[in-house]
């Protein structure tokens, strides 16, 4: 099987072929936009890998952070709970901001996808027999 990121050229698109596109942007946002002939698909596939990214490594930042200063949230008798929840802000706002880079992405071949869909209507039905 040979894997190829090069841009198909745009064709008009079965019924079927525009929801396996819609499906495959579900997946992986922007690999259905690229079957599809869209270049935008290539910008939608780099801001899932980049907030995938940003997610995973903030993530694992902030278990490091957490693991060391669990102590300071489970205490119940915190002097300073401002100081704490921007103590928290600090370590979480990374990997939040992955998730939001990651869903922006998603929203964005969702809207690509309704397109593709709009642009390859369903088949006409065939003609009934009559008897």
């Amino acid at each position: 099987m040979k894997i190829s990121l090069a841009l198909r050229p745009k064709r008009p698109l079965s019924r079927s072929e525009a929801w396996g596109c819609f499906t495959a942007n579900l997946a992986l946002p922007g690999s259905g936009s690229l079957v599809a002939g869209r270049a935008v698909g290539y910008l939608q596939l780099a801001l899932t890998v980049i907030g995938f990214l940003v997610t995973l490594v903030g993530g694992v930042a902030f278990i490091r952070w957490y693991l060391a200063n669990s102590t300071q949230f489970n205490n119940s008798q915190n002097d300073d709970p401002f100081g704490a929840l921007a103590s928290l802000w600090r370590a979480v706002r990374w990997p939040l901001t992955g998730v939001a880079i990651f869903l922006f992405a998603m929203a964005w071949a969702a809207i690509t996808s309704l397109q593709i869909m709009r642009a390859n209507p369903k088949e006409s039905a065939p003609p009934r027999l009559e008897e």
